[in-house]
């Protein structure tokens, strides 16, 4: 069997640099691009001294370990233990994952004839599994499975960071009570331009047993204006309640939000209770969250504990 040892080197090389660079934006560290290509030299060449039977003795755990630890520290430097170890965690996290992404595609399109040949029977009696996974199947499939793997993360990551952003909202108006979960945005600076009273924005959904069945229609399409013209053709208990704020959405000009002043709003977070009574609730004809993991826009002011 012919082995191209300049080939193995730069597929190693090149899925090294990538698993190395996935870690840093993972850890949020922006190594120079020597660091990262000295660290994957490092590693391909560890794969081609693999190859030569007289350095078959560093084919061990421990000698790994070593080489993935001089890799770690050459890509990102030391900077501490706890720095290290965090760098290293992840590299490994990233490396097993893709690994196992390649074990799993490459068996997935298997054929069962192709599986059976592949199983042996040891003298023992037990059985084994041999690994047989081309080189091209490996280059090719490499590539998404780490993109994969990094948007996946990422994704759960920036989740969780918004969990830290997330609170119960409770909305009371009469005896009529919705709960919702809001998110606490700092970019939300929107005020009743002539009471300077916050506003804090709700899907309009929350309220469909309550509001008639043409508004909702109307706040979906943008049509406040011509809804707040038209009042008194169908009936709404809280039309007293009812408030026009304007404002500059996003490349468009000047718009309207319909409102609804409350008897108060709850903000729940951290165990802690927040209560409101100046404060107006602006309804959105839309989802606010494409996942629904939060149905209302929290003004960050009516979040802030008083002094």
């Amino acid at each position: 069997m012919v082995v191209y040892l300049d080939l193995i080197f730069l597929a190693n090389l090149l899925i090294d640099g990538a698993i190395l660079s996935v870690t840093a934006r993972i850890r949020h560290v922006r190594p120079s691009l020597w660091r990262i290509l000295a660290s994957a030299t490092l590693g391909a060449s560890y794969v081609v001294m693999m190859l030569l039977p007289s350095l078959s003795f560093m084919f061990t755990f421990a000698v790994k370990c070593l080489f993935s630890a001089a890799m770690i520290v050459i890509a990102f430097g030391f900077g501490g233990l706890q720095h290290f170890l965090r760098n290293l965690g992840t590299f490994y996290l990233v490396s097993f994952a893709v690994a196992g992404g390649l074990f799993g595609i490459h068996y997935f399109m298997e054929s069962p004839g192709e599986v059976m040949n592949g199983i042996l029977v040891t003298s023992s009696g037990g059985i084994a599994h041999r690994i047989q996974i081309g080189f091209w199947f490996v280059v090719l499939a490499f590539a998404p499975l780490l993109w994969m793997f990094k948007t996946v993360f990422t994704s759960a990551k920036r989740r969780k960071e918004m969990t830290h952003y997330l609170a119960e909202v409770r909305i009371r108006i009469n005896d009529c009570e919705t709960v919702c979960t809001g998110l606490i945005d700092t970019g939300n600076q929107l005020y009743d331009p002539l009471t300077r009273t916050p506003v804090m924005v709700v899907e309009a959904a929350q309220w469909s047993d309550v509001l008639p069945e043409s508004w909702m229609n109307r706040i979906k399409r943008s049509e406040v204006d011509q809804l707040v013209a038209g009042i008194g053709e169908d009936s709404f208990i809280w039309q007293d309640r009812l408030r026009l704020i304007p404002y500059r959405g996003v490349n468009r000009g000047t718009q309207f939000m319909l409102a609804l002043k409350p008897d108060k709003v709850v903000i729940v977070r951290n165990e802690t209770e927040i209560v409101n009574e100046k404060v107006l609730v602006g309804l959105d004809g839309g989802k606010l969250c494409a996942d629904g993991s939060y149905q209302a826009i929290i003004h960050p002011t009516l979040a802030e504990l008083e002094a």
